[in-house]
Parts: structure tokens; C-alpha cells; sequence
């Protein structure tokens, strides 16, 4: 005899008559165990519940004799009252596998699966007016497994009307529903010699710790907002300072990659941050407003906050160790990866598809100042102070290929690149006053191929036109620079990734005007290598070392090398 069952089983009606609570119902048959099955379980001291949806079966065979059970012996206490529901009722069935599992907790989707199939069991025996109705003797023996577990039913209601009190209360109390916390903290030893010095300065250990809380209101949109603190100091305590690198607020090609562009001052007001400051680094709210129109704003903003980073080298705590491998320069022009928020910005991200899109951003360095004062060389309010203009056009040709086509334009109250990447980020136009104004046409490209499953070819290309805007002066300057790079996932162990990185720092290949291209001038090249071990979801270690020849384009100074330890804890 064949009949349809529903995940269920005769002992659901033992259940309903004797009220207890944790009894198994049957499951599904043989033929159904390649389907995915869910099983959710939630815990809560002791407690524990498991929640199994219910699945409508196709035909199966019915279990006749409680003999069929594999793990049910004569032996067993309830073996006669089982043997009676299952020869008597019919309404009960084994698992997959032929056991029964009376030892197993029973979730409330089994016990209404088992009990709607004993009911409709009862219901036809009712209506076809047999002879095998419920007995006397069915009700005795239900009544005694009742008393026998009566003690039990009462622990169970007990615990469970703790925990209801107990979940009521967290949900009173906890944190905003639609904010997550999440951080990171980089420790890290940092050590080089070389330099225009000629010194070799004492191995220095450094710290830069992030929290940030991610918020939803729709489910749609986010707000960032991000505190940071860090141990780096300015240029005259700076490693590239006692390297002799730097010139004016930490400039150079000798900067890690987690260093701010500005440590130890805000140069907003020119007025000095102590060492592990509390700051507020990211302020960003953005939001959907049709279905391929994305908006953002924020005041403490980056170009790297809406701006895809197409490389695998980006990644300040896990990835290259320098500033130049990890973005490409005409990013980070005006302060575009400051590292401490430096603009005020609004813009847009519109997707053509999902292989093409359009981002765009205006940012103003002193957008809350209205009016000069002499504190901050920069400029005053949105419009009127040092800006950029930024664009960037993503796609994606193949599964494979990524390319990011970047421009900006910039204008600065000072002659500067605003790019934290060459000491002659400070001096832009060479022999031109600093305090003469400038703007900047910036373009690059980005691409990465990954032409296996653990490794990638990356690199990108940049040129910055540089020219005065200042009727008291003619002058240009053109800067370029160059990398190339092969990214290891997974290398020697999942989880560890490695990295190669050659390449050509920002550089003023070009002058006119009353622009110079400088003495003693070089080609600098970079040289890097690093290797991050994974030691679990939440530290990494990151061992690596670049080396500087020429650096800042001088050949006066020596072949620098700097190298560190760097330790990232995420939360």
C-alpha cells in the first residue's frame, strides 16, 4: 500500500493527546536526500531549538510494524505503545535512513506536520466508522506517558518563559538596529637606511587604529562615519624627514602605506595634531535615487571613497606596503587619499550596466571656512578655495579584465600637487614662488588582468599637467609616473597573498615658462616585495621591504631602503 505523507508520523497524535512537547515526527523518504534541506539552529544557554521547514513528499512507502524502525528494540519502554499507534493508526513513518530518533529534540515544524497526518488518520477512521477507533486502553497508556514526563514539560515551560523575558529585554536595549561596528588596527616596525642624509635612522614602531560605524536607514543607502588615531608626527620627527626626504609636511616616496599625507598638523589651520589625536576621517552619507543613479555627500570625504581602486595592491592594512603601489597618483591628487578626510565632497555613480559606470565628485578643501583669515593657505568656502573636480569611468571588457580611466581637475591656492607622493609634491612649478596659485589637468589609467585564478597583472599610468594660474607668471610643469605588478592569491597557503611591484614615482619630466626642471636630476625608480600571512579572519601579518633608487628624482641621494613589519587586526 502507497500514500502520501507529509514529513510526518503517528506520533503526533501521541503528542496532542498527551501534551507533551519534544517528540520526533518522521521525515523524508530515500528518494529525496539529494534536495538541499535547511536547518537553522538557535542557542540560548541550554536551550536549544532546531527549526527544519516542512517538504510536501512524492509517494513513499508507509511504515506497517514499528519493526521497521532500526533503532527501536522490544526492549524499549515505549516500544508497545509505538507498536500500537503504528500497526493500529498507520499514521507514522521512519527517516530516510529507517531510524526513528526518539531521542530527538522535535521542532514545531515536525510536530505540526506529524500531527496534521495523525489527525487526518483519525478523521478517516471516524468517517469510515470501524472498528479500530480509540480504545480504553490507547487512552491509559497515553495518560501514563503524560505523567511519566509531566516533571519534564514543566522544566522546558520554565526555560522557555525565561528566554521570551530574556530576548524581550536585549531588544529593548540594544544597539541602533541598523548601525555596524567595524574597525581596524595596524601595529607595525618600521625601519631604512639611505636617504639624502646620509643617516640611518633608529627603527620606529607605529600604530593607526580605525572605527567605523556603517548606518542604514531604508536598507538601501548608507551613512559612514569613521574615527581615527595614529602615532605618525610631522616632518621634522618623520622617517622621511630624518631620511632627508621630505620637504615641508612629510612629502616623499619613502611613505608607507597607512601614513596620513599630513601627520602632526592640520593643514587646514596650520595648527599641530598631537600623536593619537582622536579625529573624525570619514564623513559620507550616500544613497540610491533611481534604479542606476547612486548620489553621495559627506564632509570629511577621499576620491578613493567613491572611486573603484581597479588594483589588487590597494589596500592600506592588508596589501602593498607603500603609498605608491596603492593607487594611482591622479587619485590622490588634491588630497584625494589624504588619509584624514581632507574635502568636503558631493557626486554621483551612475551604472550603464553592470560592466560600465560613471562616477564624479566636486570636493572643497575649507568648505566650512567663509572667509580667509591668514590661518590656512588654501583658500575659504566651497567654491572659492582649493577644489577638485574628479572623474572616473569603470568597466569591465571580460570576467577577467578591469579598467579604470580616471581625470581630474584641480585648482589650489598654493603651488602644490596635493599628492603626499614626491618632495616635489610642494614646489609643483619648480623656480615659481609657493604661494602662487595653480591648476592641474590629471589623467590615468588602471587595469588589472587576471589571467589565472591566483594571479593578477596590474598596473597603471599617470601624467599631471601642471600650470600657474596667476597673471604675474607664466609656467608649466608636466609630472609623470608608471607601475607595473603581479599579485599572488592564496600563495603557499589560502588566505596568504603576496606581491611584485616595479615602477616609476610622480617625476617632472617636462618645464617652460619660468618653470625648471631642477638640478642634479635622476630617474627614481621603485622596487617592492611583500608577503601577508594570513593567521585568521581577524590578523594578518605583512613582512615586506621596497627599495628607492634615485629617490625624489635626485642622484644626489642615495638608494634608500625602507622595510617593515606590519600587524592588522580587523573586528
Amino acid at each position: 500500500m502507497k500514500k502520501k505523507l507529509l514529513n510526518s508520523g503517528g506520533i503526533g497524535l501521541l503528542c496532542l493527546l498527551s501534551g507533551l512537547f519534544t517528540v520526533k515526527a518522521m521525515a523524508a523518504d530515500s528518494q529525496l536526500q539529494d534536495l538541499p534541506s535547511v536547518n537553522q539552529t538557535q542557542q540560548s544557554d541550554d536551550l536549544s531549538v532546531s527549526a527544519t521547514p516542512v517538504v510536501a513528499l512524492d509517494e513513499i512507502e508507509q511504515v506497517n510494524s514499528v519493526s521497521q524502525l532500526s533503532d527501536v528494540q522490544p526492549k524499549d519502554w515505549a516500544f508497545g505503545a509505538l507498536q500500537s499507534l503504528v500497526e493500529r493508526y498507520g499514521c507514522i513513518a521512519g527517516y530516510p535512513n529507517g531510524s526513528f530518533s526518539g531521542n530527538r529534540a522535535l521542532s514545531r515544524y515536525e510536530f505540526a506536520a506529524g500531527l496534521n497526518a495523525c489527525l487526518d488518520r483519525v478523521n478517516e477512521l471516524i468517517a469510515s466508522s470501524t472498528s479500530d477507533l480509540l480504545t480504553k486502553q490507547d487512552l491509559a497508556t497515553l495518560q501514563k506517558l503524560q505523567e511519566e514526563f509531566s516533571a519534564e514539560l514543566a522544566t522546558l515551560k520554565g526555560r522557555v518563559d525565561a528566554l521570551e523575558a530574556r530576548t524581550a529585554e536585549i531588544e529593548a536595549n540594544r544597539f541602533y538596529t541598523t548601525t555596524k561596528l567595524s574597525g581596524e588596527a595596524i601595529i607595525a616596525a618600521i625601519g631604512a637606511t639611505g636617504g639624502a642624509s646620509g643617516s640611518d635612522p633608529n627603527i620606529i614602531l607605529t600604530n593607526r587604529v580605525r572605527l567605523n560605524l556603517t548606518t542604514s536607514f531604508t536598507g538601501k543607502d548608507l551613512l559612514i562615519t569613521g574615527l581615527q588615531a595614529h602615532n605618525f608626527l610631522s616632518d621634522g620627527s618623520s622617517l622621511q624627514g630624518s631620511l632627508g626626504l621630505s620637504s615641508g609636511l612629510s612629502a616623499s616616496s619613502a611613505r608607507t602605506s597607512f601614513e596620513p599625507q599630513f601627520p602632526g598638523v592640520d593643514v587646514k589651520t596650520l595648527t599641530a595634531v598631537g600623536a593619537n589625536s582622536l579625529e573624525l576621517y570619514k564623513l559620507l552619507y550616500i544613497f540610491p535615487v533611481a534604479e542606476k543613479l547612486t548620489l553621495f555627500a559627506g564632509t570629511a570625504a577621499e576620491v578613493s571613497d567613491a572611486f573603484p581602486a581597479i588594483t589588487p595592491f590597494y589596500g592600506e592594512g592588508q596589501e602593498s606596503i607603500s603609498h605608491f603601489g596603492n593607487l594611482n597618483p591622479v587619485l590622490r591628487v588634491s588630497g584625494g587619499t589624504s588619509g584624514s578626510a581632507l574635502a568636503s565632497a558631493a557626486g554621483f555613480i551612475y551604472s550603464f550596466s553592470p560592466k560600465l559606470d560613471l562616477r564624479a565628485l566636486y570636493g572643497s578643501v575649507n568648505a566650512n571656512i567663509p572667509q580667509s583669515n591668514g590661518s590656512t593657505p588654501l583658500g575659504s568656502g566651497v567654491f572659492s578655495g582649493s577644489s577638485v573636480i574628479a572623474t572616473q569611468l569603470t568597466f569591465k571588457p571580460t570576467k577577467s579584465i578591469d579598467v579604470g580611466l580616471n581625470y581630474s581637475n584641480s585648482y589650489h591656492e598654493i603651488n602644490i600637487l596635493g599628492t603626499g607622493l614626491t618632495s616635489s609634491d610642494i614646489g609643483a612649478l619648480s623656480g615659481v614662488d609657493l604661494g602662487t596659485p595653480v591648476k592641474m589637468n590629471s589623467f590615468g589609467g588602471t587595469a588589472t588582468w587576471r589571467f589565472s585564478p591566483k594571479m593578477a597583472l596590474s598596473g597603471y599610468g599617470a601624467a599631471i599637467f601642471v600650470d600657474d594660474s596667476s597673471p604675474a607668471v607664466d609656467a608649466s610643469t608636466t609630472f609623470t609616473s608608471w607601475m607595473v605588478g603581479l599579485h599572488f592569491n592564496d600563495l603557499l597557503k589560502k588566505g596568504n597573498n603576496a606581491g611584485l611591484i616595479f615602477g616609476q614615482p610622480l617625476y617632472r619630466t617636462q618645464a617652460s615658462g619660468a618653470a625648471t626642471l631642477g638640478t642634479n636630476r635622476g630617474t627614481p625608480y621603485h622596487l617592492e616585495g611583500y608577503y601577508r600571512f594570513r593567521i585568521n579572519d581577524n590578523v594578518s601579518i605583512t613582512p615586506g621591504a621596497f627599495v628607492l633608487f634615485n629617490p625624489e628624482g635626485d642622484s644626489t641621494n642615495a638608494t634608500t631602503t625602507v622595510g617593515l613589519v606590519r600587524t592588522t587586526f580587523t573586528f
